[in-house]
């Protein structure tokens, strides 16, 4: 198992995806603690004068963004030109996110978009995707929705809460399943398969959404443009 990338590694790759954000735009604000180095850093600009508005994907962004001063909207009133996201693991231009139970408003921003900029270290990059797929249920569809991830292949596991009895719950309110299915060779399939299921609100395969790829490396940011 690959262990995570180190700070600089993470700090550079977000402040590499910072770096590319002009005055005057709306910027998707993902959440992670790579993507958090993006967001201080656009803090640090919006402090030395950069004009822009950004629009949080989870209560962790939304805090961290209020914290250094970044104005925020929503999507209801404006779209983001562009999203700084962080991923749980990325082969070629797909990525598995939900690592922090987000990515149900995080694909809501990163597909509004009209470019997504995925921040990573080289621990996240795989040949072929194989983390565990999190996947957000409502409450009551729990049973029903691991049996059908079972009928998929998978091995679905209910997330416990770290520093509490009982399941980590969304921002949204609902429970995630970590639905492990070994080597995924056709992404698109299964992201279809799981969206049809009833009682799925959101899962973490994000296909076809990333632009751009920066990862933070011992010899600098390696840029991949998708």
């Amino acid at each position: 198992m690959k262990r995570g990338g180190t700070d600089e590694q993470k700090r550079a790759a977000g402040e590499s995806a910072a770096d590319t954000v002009s005055d005057g735009i709306v910027v998707g604000l993902g959440t992670g603690s790579t993507t958090a180095y993006a967001i201080r850093e656009l803090g640090r600009r919006v402090d030395a004068g950069l004009d822009i508005e950004g629009i949080p994907t989870s209560y962790q962004s939304r805090q961290l963004a209020r914290e250094i001063g970044i104005p925020l909207t929503t999507l209801d009133d404006a779209r983001p030109e562009v999203a700084i996201d962080g991923a749980d693991q990325v082969a070629g231009g797909t990525l598995i996110k939900g690592g922090g139970a987000a990515h149900a408003r995080e694909k809501l921003v990163d597909a509004a978009a009209d470019r997504l900029l995925v921040v990573v270290d080289p621990t996240k990059e795989a040949d072929v995707l194989d983390h565990p797929v999190p996947v957000e249920v409502l409450p009551d569809a729990r049973r029903t929705v691991a049996d059908a991830v079972a009928d998929l292949g998978g091995d679905p596991q209910l997330r416990a809460a770290e520093r509490k009895d009982g399941p980590v719950v969304t921002d949204n309110g609902n429970l995630v399943l970590d639905c492990d299915f070994g080597e995924i060779g056709d992404p698109a399939t299964l992201a279809s398969d799981l969206s049809a299921l009833p009682g799925v609100l959101e899962h973490g395969l994000f296909v076809d959404l990333a632009d751009e790829i920066h990862c933070g490396t011992a010899d600098g940011v390696r840029v991949t443009r998708l």
